[in-house]
């Protein structure tokens, strides 16, 4: 098992302190966690960081963390600059980059990024072909229905080879499908609950036998809040989660995982028991403190 923690990105005073980010990346780089990773939501009144600029802050902060982000929606970027910026944080890491992309699904205010939502699939699924033959191939002719390139090369390539690890995210069977088809893992989200979870992976694992891809990497994003006060921890996340999705929403707050250090423990336990190789625990308020509490208190009981 691989446990992972979020990168600090909400700052609702609109006020970044470099030095409690530094101590919080170098404690969880002590506390044994393997990863740290951000999120991706240009809008929002939490006061949330951009997740490529955080991102390249943590990987100067850090030498040991994986570093990630969950999700790049994807469809709203242009691949050739979000391939060469991934590229070059992963140089700047020292090889230490995972990639997570995504759809972002129909509902996404696409037109506010010059996109239309038609056909937003297949400029998904495209933007990652394209992204990948411009880390790995030396120049680069591209015909495809929304981007056409000819003999372009794309220098420095990633450090890691063939390209970083590339993690679809996702909230349905057919995102964990298409994450054994496109990608090197599937990370199922926050907002899908454990049972929910479970179908996915089952889909998940589905497609890697057809596709001869045995040993699939699976995880789970986990919004969780520990406290010694189980109707307080609920509390504590519901209005977490209040601030990341802008408004409180029943079926994600039931997909969080709140209580004391033994309701979490049997929580996560059924996380990892469905599927999970990976968990990112993501906590909401008191960083720190909870980080070190699943550090003590959660993972070593898993």
């Amino acid at each position: 098992m691989d446990y992972a923690i979020a990168i600090p990105q909400y700052y609702a005073d609109g006020m970044f302190d470099p030095g409690a980010f530094r101590e919080y990346l170098t404690r969880a780089e002590e506390l044994g966690y393997r990863g740290a990773w951000a999120q991706e939501n240009p809008f929002g009144t939490g006061g949330q960081l951009s997740a490529m600029e955080i991102m390249t802050y943590a990987a100067a902060c850090t030498t040991r963390l994986r570093l990630g982000s969950l999700v790049f929606v994807s469809t709203l970027h242009i691949p050739v600059h979000l391939a060469h910026s991934l590229a070059t944080l992963d140089q700047l890491s020292g090889g230490r980059l995972d990639v997570g992309v995504g759809s972002g699904g129909p509902q996404r205010t696409f037109e506010a990024f010059g996109m239309s939502k038609d056909r937003y699939i297949a400029r998904f699924t495209e933007g990652i072909a394209l992204i990948k033959a411009l880390w790995t191939q030396p120049s680069v002719t591209f015909d495809g229905e929304f981007w056409q390139l000819k003999d372009a090369a794309m220098e420095p390539e990633p450090r890691q080879k063939p390209h970083p690890p590339l993690w679809l995210g996702g909230s349905s069977e057919i995102a964990a499908r298409r994450a054994v088809r496109l990608g090197d893992g599937f990370f199922g989200a926050g907002s899908s609950t454990t049972s929910a979870f479970k179908e996915q992976v089952a889909a998940a694992r589905d497609e890697a036998a057809r596709q001869g891809k045995a040993g699939f990497p699976i995880a789970k994003r986990v919004y969780i809040a520990v406290d010694d006060d189980a109707a307080r921890a609920r509390e504590r996340l519901n209005a977490g989660l209040a601030m990341v999705y802008g408004r409180r929403v029943a079926a994600i707050e039931a997909a969080g995982i709140a209580g004391t250090p033994d309701d979490c423990v049997v929580g996560v336990r059924e996380v990892v028991d469905v599927g999970a190789g990976q968990v990112l625990f993501t906590v909401l308020d008191d960083l720190l403190g909870q980080a070190e509490r699943i550090a003590a208190e959660v993972i070593p009981a898993l």
